[in-house]
């Protein structure tokens, strides 16, 4: 009987679920392979004692209109950079791949599928070249992996940031008020653009056009005749003015070193202080990107992405990462995929398309 382990790395996302059931789905065909999940990423078969479940039918019976992920996940700590306490009582960072490797070997695991943004496929290719039959999947609400036209969960997050924004264009007219509205994105500004074009934003900024604070002055200023009038904003977590820095602050221990976050505030004191009389008003929708239902175009493409998974583990294809390119479902591998982000073009066809539209980049 052959063995392969899934894990859910990084943050949670709408989708994971169903990638967990396409991959049950699609083994439970083929005689002679067991599925079993890890834990919280790879933490579940790091820990003493391990903490993993058997991925039967039953067990992910219906999970694909589910948010989150059944196996739970995590994204602080990586086992290319394990915090391990020392006798002294101070912590170092230190590999564990290749005891990782081991320890699948040692449980009778024949592969993995990891299922995860950029890091958690830096994690893959460490366990690939540590000689682990890995495949990858990609799942980041930022869409900003490489080698794939979408990850999933990215369409969901796109939905939940424009049903918000509808809503506040109803206010900010009502009240006469610019409404700044941040989204999530980290370092690419794919979901404030899809929501800026599909809500219909006046003004859009992202992390890859620095804007000019004295330009979008000027362009909101034109928004109103005599104190009335109305404008709303959507701004990437990561976006910032030419002269200025990113919004962040410390990273809890293990993340990221910086944490974003918080720009929709840092914009509306830079508009005040740049003598903006409009009324102003922010909201950050943080997390409720990430949770609920997938929408039904994150479950078909997190569907499919599991059982393609599954058939490059059959197919003995390791080292590799489903993809969605050019409407067909394929593979690159992973360390093409990891190895640029996929960042919006100030030149592509969206943002022309969107300055088409009348939105302003501040550029």
């Amino acid at each position: 009987m052959k063995k392969l382990l899934v894990a859910t790395g990084g943050g949670d996302c709408p989708g994971l679920n169903a990638v967990i059931r396409g991959i049950v789905k699609r083994a439970s065909r083929e005689a002679g392979w067991e599925v079993w999940g890890s834990f919280e990423a790879l933490n579940g078969l790091m820990e003493e004692p391990t903490r993993l479940v058997r991925l039967d039918g039953k067990a992910v019976s219906g999970i694909h209109v589910k948010g989150g992920t059944i196996l739970g996940t995590t994204n602080k700590g990586t086992p290319m950079s394990y915090p391990e306490k020392q006798p002294d009582g101070s912590v170092k960072l230190v590999n564990r791949i290749p005891w990782l490797v081991d320890r699948l070997k040692e449980k009778g695991f024949d592969a993995v599928v990891n299922i995860g943004g950029d890091g958690s496929q830096a994690i893959s290719q460490a366990m690939f070249e540590a000689g682990m039959p890995v495949v990858g999947v990609p799942k980041t609400i930022d869409n900003d992996l490489n080698s794939t036209d979408f990850t999933f969960g990215f369409q969901t997050a796109v939905q939940t940031a424009s049903d918000s924004f509808d809503r506040l264009v109803t206010t900010a007219s009502s009240h006469h008020r610019v409404m700044i509205m941040e989204v999530m994105g980290r370092d690419a500004g794919w979901i404030a653009l899809y929501t800026a074009i599909a809500g219909g934003a006046e003004i859009c900024l992202i992390p890859e056009i620095p804007y000019d604070l004295q330009a979008v002055v000027a362009k909101l200023n034109g928004r109103y005749i005599k104190g009335r009038g109305f404008a709303n904003i959507v701004i990437a977590e990561g976006a910032m003015a030419k002269d200025g820095t990113v919004t962040a602050g410390k990273g809890e221990e293990g993340r990221h070193a910086v944490r974003l976050g918080g720009v929709c505030y840092t914009l509306s004191q830079q508009l005040k202080d740049a003598g903006l009389k409009a009324d102003i008003r922010e909201t950050v929708l943080g997390h409720t990107q990430r949770g609920g239902t997938p929408i039904a175009y994150d479950r078909v493409i997190a569907s499919v992405f599991g059982v393609k998974a599954m058939e490059l583990v059959l197919a003995g294809h390791f080292g590799q990462l489903v993809v969605l390119k050019n409407n067909v479902y394929t593979s690159v591998t992973i360390k093409e995929a990891i190895s640029a982000y996929n960042l919006v073009d100030p030149n592509g066809t969206l943002v022309q398309a969107a300055k088409g539209l009348g939105i302003y980049f501040g550029d």
